[in-house]
This record gives structure tokens, C-alpha cells and sequence, in this order.
């Protein structure tokens, strides 16, 4: 099986006992040679020496009044963002167990990137020994926001960072239909084409179909499985829908705002429009393996995922809401 998602950083951290990630210099290092971090040319001595300092020794505590002393407020900010997660990382014994943090006790002024990455960091490491590409393209809409099309039939999504305008003479119909530039390469993940993915994991260039019944639709739902079993160490059985019909309705959870929105307007009784049906990307029905860990409110009935666009066709996933939406009576010991 070939390696995937080197961009990831995975290579830089080291593994916990228990099958978490543990936070390395290297790791930090990586955050502090960012280039949002690095010293502009005309930066200040103050900001030019915190940020050697820090490549470093990486771990070295930084106070508030050094980061005061930074004359650049843009600059400031930033390293105060990034300490201050630095820190949170270094507080907990794995990524793991960080990231449950965040999202329980409120993300706070956590910037939605550093999520992000924490979110890709933990997936490579939950998604380890998987073999089938299309459940690793699944799961790059844990932590890359997409752009949902529908076209001749099939719902694609494609990166959205790979979306950059409209170009005179595509080179496609498909990079004319999704608006990308001309020098952008990107296919339709298929059976033929699917082994291409371990060399190009990182390009984040195929659009999968997420069409109800077709293979990106299960993979999605082998990767919820994954991630809650990874975090919360509770199995569960995820079922693609494509349809649903007089649905007991006692728990569900929004994959992201919009799924929310759709749910909690369900949950009132309320009729959606046709606009916000055509939104509606993916249903799922989930059920725990041993009904017992679910708790009581449940009532021995499944719990509904619902994954949905915003108005501009753009997903945008939220796998916290996994992590704190599901209705489970004990905390995981993630380690």
C-alpha cells in the first residue's frame, strides 16, 4: 500500500501507545515556518528574534509582553493565535485528545486552517491502513472545503481551493463547468482511473461523485465510521440513503451548518422549499453496534446525518458536530 497525504505532516509526528499522534519539535517547527509567521523584510527586531527563537527551540515560552513588544498588530495577532494553540497542543498527550478539547470546550479564536489541519493529521492516522482511494478522496471533505455541481446526472465535488475563475479556452468540459483555470488538471474519480490517487493525494484534484448509491457516497460513510471510532471509541454502522420516507426523526446531526439548518427546520416540522432540498448533498442513517452506549434519549432508534451545500453550491463540512452531536452516554479515553 503506497503512503498518501505526506502534506499532512504525519511524518513528523511520533505515535502514542495507545495509537495517537504525540506532538514533535519537528511538527512545530513546520507551524512556525509558515508563511504567515515568517518575518517580513521590513519586520521589527523583536518579531525577527521570537521567530528564530522559536525555530529553535520550538517549545520555549513565549510571554505576553514579547508578543506585546511586536510593532505589526496583523503580526501580533497571528503570533498570538499561534502560541496560544501551541500551547494547547502541548497541554494534552495526543492530537487526539487536543482536538476533543477545542471542539467540546469552544474553539475560541482557533483559526478554522489550524483545525483543518489537525482534522487531516488525525485522518491519516484513523485511515492508515486503508486500500481504497475512494474513501480516502471521501475524506478530504473532512478538512477541504468543495464545490458541489451537478452535471449530466452526477453530483461532483471538486476542491474548492482548486476552483480559480473562469479561463478563456478550457481545456475540458468538466474544468469549463467547475470554472478552473485552463493549467488545472482534474478527473472524475472512477474505477479506472482510482489507483492515480496515491501519487496525486496531495494535488487534491479529483472530483468524486457523490451521487446517492454510487461508490463516493459509501466511501463517505466508511469514513464517518472511521473518525468516530478513531475519537470517541464507539463503532458504529453508517448506511447511505437515497431516499427517506416517514423517518422517526428523534436524533439527528447537521455534517455541517447548512445540515444543521435543514435538520432543525425538519425537527420543528417544517416543509422545506425546493431551494433547500436541492441543497441536501447526502443523507445517512447511523446506528451503534451496542445500543448500549447510545444514550436513553435515543430511544432504540438510528441517528440521521445530513450533509448540505450553502447557497453558493460550496460544502463545508464540520466533523466536531460528530464529535459532539452524537448522543453517547460515556467519554471516550482517547490517549
Amino acid at each position: 500500500m503506497s503512503d498518501f497525504w505526506v502534506a499532512s505532516g504525519h511524518h513528523l509526528v511520533d505515535r502514542h501507545d495507545g495509537g495517537g499522534l504525540v506532538v514533535t519539535d519537528d511538527l512545530l517547527k513546520a507551524y512556525f515556518a509558515r508563511p504567515e509567521l515568517a518575518p517580513p523584510e521590513d519586520a521589527g527586531v523583536v518579531e525577527r528574534t521570537l521567530h528564530a527563537a522559536l525555530l529553535a527551540e520550538p517549545r520555549r515560552p513565549v510571554s505576553r509582553g514579547e508578543i506585546g513588544a511586536i510593532a505589526d498588530a496583523d503580526a501580533r495577532e497571528n503570533w498570538e493565535q499561534m502560541i496560544a494553540f501551541r500551547d494547547h497542543l502541548l497541554a494534552h498527550p495526543t492530537l487526539e485528545a487536543a482536538y476533543l478539547a477545542l471542539v467540546r470546550k469552544g474553539v475560541g479564536r482557533t483559526p478554522p486552517l489550524f483545525l483543518n489541519q489537525l482534522v487531516h493529521l488525525i485522518l491519516r492516522n484513523a485511515l492508515d491502513q486503508t486500500d481504497d482511494p475512494f474513501v480516502l478522496r471521501a475524506a478530504e471533505l473532512f478538512f477541504r472545503p468543495q464545490r458541489v455541481t451537478l452535471h449530466e446526472g452526477a453530483l461532483l465535488a471538486a476542491d474548492e481551493e482548486r476552483i480559480a475563475g473562469t479561463n478563456p479556452a478550457p481545456v475540458s468540459p468538466l474544468v469549463s463547468m467547475l470554472g478552473l483555470e485552463a493549467s488545472t488538471e482534474i478527473d472524475v474519480m472512477v474505477d479506472e482511473n482510482a489507483e492515480t490517487y496515491w501519487r496525486r493525494s496531495d494535488g487534491f484534484d479529483m472530483a468524486l461523485d457523490l451521487s446517492g448509491g454510487r461508490r463516493g457516497h459509501g466511501a463517505l460513510a466508511r469514513v464517518i465510521e472511521a473518525w468516530v471510532r478513531h475519537l470517541l471509541n464507539v463503532d458504529v454502522e453508517v448506511e447511505p440513503l437515497t431516499e427517506v420516507r416517514e423517518a422517526n426523526l428523534v436524533w439527528y446531526v447537521g455534517l455541517d451548518a447548512e445540515g444543521s439548518k435543514i435538520g432543525d427546520q425538519l425537527w420543528n416540522g417544517e416543509a422545506l422549499d425546493e431551494a433547500a432540498s436541492g441543497r441536501v448533498v447526502a443523507l445517512y442513517r447511523l446506528r451503534f453496534r451496542d445500543p448500549a452506549v447510545a444514550n436513553s434519549a435515543l430511544k432504540g432508534e438510528s441517528v440521521y446525518l445530513i450533509l448540505a451545500t450553502n447557497t453558493d453550491k460550496v460544502l463545508r463540512m464540520k466533523p466536531q458536530n460528530l464529535v459532539t452531536g452524537l448522543p453517547i452516554r460515556h467519554l471516550e479515553a482517547v490517549s
